[in-house]
């Protein structure tokens, strides 16, 4: 017979309750597309050469220099990063400016700053 079977739980309430806003399955589903984007090694490259540009926005012929793939693959790495949200572009002549969306950005960075920080304002 196993020991822990042996003991008594008398105090369930051993952590304090789960305070703060809790994400909806909804929520939870439209950020794991989210994080689909940019799981990819690629794609995580490229919003970080966005998001870090000094401009705030990189052409998409910064862009493809950095990397040995064809212009249509990082088109498309692009493209997925476009329709999570995560980056928006601008077409100026034959080049397309993109930049992150701040708000995405922030959304993202949000999940993982916990709670007693926030409240606190440290």
């Amino acid at each position: 017979m196993s020991k822990l079977r042996d003991l008594e739980i008398t105090d369930v309430s051993c952590c304090p309750p789960l305070t703060g806003t809790v994400m909806s399955e909804t929520e939870a589903a439209e950020l794991a597309k989210v994080f689909k984007a940019i799981a990819d090694p690629v794609r995580l490259r490229l919003l970080n050469m966005i998001a870090a540009h000094e401009s705030g926005e990189a052409c998409v012929c910064d862009l493809t220099d950095a990397f040995e793939l064809t212009a249509p693959t990082i088109s498309h790495h692009l493209k997925v990063l476009r329709q999570a949200g995560l980056i928006e572009g601008e077409r100026r002549g034959t080049w397309v400016y993109y930049r992150a969306v701040p708000e995405a950005l922030s959304r993202l960075s949000g999940l993982f700053t916990p709670q007693a920080l926030v409240s606190t304002g440290i």
